[in-house]
């Protein structure tokens, strides 16, 4: 048999009060938070406790919905390089939301689950149930009162009940990597490996190049780019870059908008069909390697540009990308490369 259940988050504010919620049905949900948290922090524990509630059934695979991108990489993909480096970030500073990763690491340990990334704010009945419980309760902590925890699973452990905030609040997002000139260059994230017994679900791909329309006042999404959408693009653009993400062709074309665009180093343009029929020719995308991050700019709430410089092999290339997020997923819109002697 498998669960299936979305998983959300919510602040209001981004850090401000926090809430999570997991739902199965009316009869299976729980939710909580913080009078202080960020909409990472409510995603990451909507997850470790569904995986701490169905504790008790072991055997039973989880299906979890969910449409964090960061949630999602996280626990697949870059969470076996951050233990590899002692939970550390590729410059060498400790990973966001450390304690609840670490849990969840534990939580996982011999369970069968999927991911299965979903559009937010798109009428998905589970996920739409789980984002407003955990809305609910971000809102219960911002007039201080206790939220509603919703039934719980039956049979769960009695050590999930209560409702348990993070040991600590997410650190903050060091910025310095990308002002720093002089930093030390950056190795890309280790990709899950093939062999993973965890199937992940890839991404579809989005179909509207449009962005959403603007969002209420307790919108998850803040006013301008936070520094964890920030970390966030840095993170994906790392993994772009990565060889087993530019071999296969459905990893690429999951990070690309639909609009697509890049002038590449040799002067070439690439858009999406470009790639398509360059890597079903069998034949290779240019190659990745470290990067060394110059500058990160927000543009308003849903548009970052990320300049580094790409050393590939013996070149060194400069980079400029402009990331666009579309119903809470950022894709990577433009990007182009200067050989830099």
């Amino acid at each position: 048999m498998t669960i299936t259940a979305a998983a959300d988050g919510s602040a209001l504010g981004n850090p401000g009060p926090a809430g999570w919620a997991w739902y199965i049905d009316d009869d299976q949900w729980r939710s909580g938070g913080w009078a202080h948290g960020t909409n990472n922090m409510g995603e990451l524990m909507a997850v470790l406790d569904l995986f701490r509630s169905t504790a008790h059934l072991p055997d039973e695979e989880l299906h979890i919905l969910c449409d964090s991108q960061y949630v999602i990489n996280s626990v697949t993909k870059w969470m076996p390089g951050w233990k590899k480096k002692g939970w550390k970030k590729s410059d060498g500073k400790p990973v966001l939301n450390l304690d609840l990763l670490k849990d969840i690491d534990a939580a996982i340990k011999g369970r069968k689950y999927t991911f299965e990334w979903v559009k937010g704010h798109a009428g998905h009945e589970l996920n739409e149930a789980a984002d407003v419980r955990a809305r609910d309760a971000a809102t219960a902590y911002q007039a201080g009162k206790e939220p509603d925890s919703g039934p719980g699973l039956a049979g769960a452990p009695a050590a999930v009940s209560p409702v348990s905030a993070p040991a600590t609040a997410e650190a903050g997002f060091d910025a310095s990597i990308f002002e720093d000139p002089a930093a030390q260059p950056v190795e890309t994230a280790a990709p899950v490996p093939a062999t993973t017994p965890v199937p992940v679900t890839t991404p579809a791909p989005v179909t509207s190049p449009e962005p959403a329309a603007p969002a209420p006042a307790q919108a998850k999404a803040p006013v301008d780019a936070s520094e964890s959408d920030l970390h966030m693009v840095f993170e994906l653009e790392s993994e772009l870059l990565s060889p087993a993400v530019r071999g296969d062709l459905a990893e690429v074309l999951a990070f690309l908008h639909p609009e697509f665009q890049e002038i590449s180093r040799d002067g070439s343009l690439t858009d999406r069909s470009t790639i398509i029929a360059t890597l079903s020719a069998g034949e290779a995308l240019p190659a990745g390697g470290s990067l060394q991050v110059l500058a990160a700019n927000p543009v308003g709430g849903n548009m970052v540009q990320l300049a580094y410089r790409l050393q590939a092999g013996s070149a060194v290339v400069l980079c400029s990308s402009f990331w666009h997020r579309i119903d809470g997923r950022w894709l990577l819109r433009y990007r182009q490369e200067t050989p830099s002697a």
